[in-house]
């Protein structure tokens, strides 16, 4: 097995990192969705094995005050095995020389997140287009 770290979005596949994010499961992001955002973000990261993509991950970042690492996903056959650890730590690495790097965790998977270094911000607020989602989900408190 060949795996390829790719950091630019030239040969990808959208069509079917959205499907990724569908079965890992990361919600419903189509695949112009995706070509936007990480168009527009200053760091990203694909993976693939064997031509097939098993992983991905991108950072917002503004070169020197703040990192904000998302949409890292991997393929469920392939979780496990270090691959989420390896993204985040590339995003990491692209993004050193910033004050601060920011992520937002799934309930659940803040544990894995504090395994590499992050710790839960107590300042935190964030609005969603779908408010009531985010708190029926965990994502916000409703206080």
């Amino acid at each position: 097995m060949s795996e390829q770290w790719l950091f630019e979005p030239d040969s990808i596949d959208w069509q079917e990192l959205s499907i990724l994010y569908r079965i890992a499961p990361l919600g419903d992001k189509s695949a112009e969705h995706l070509r936007l955002v990480f168009g527009n973000s200053r760091f990203k990261c694909f993976v693939l094995e064997d031509g097939k993509l098993i992983g991905a991950g991108r950072a917002l970042a503004d070169g020197r005050d703040c990192s904000y690492l998302c949409d890292i996903v991997v393929h469920p056959q392939y979780q496990g095995r270090g691959l989420g650890k390896a993204l985040v730590a590339k995003l990491t690495e692209l993004s050193a020389g910033h004050r601060k790097i920011i992520l937002y965790a799934n309930p659940g998977k803040e544990g894995f997140y504090r395994k590499l270094g992050f710790r839960r911000m107590l300042t935190a607020m964030a609005k969603f287009g779908d408010q009531q989602r985010a708190i029926d989900t965990g994502l916000v408190a409703d206080e």
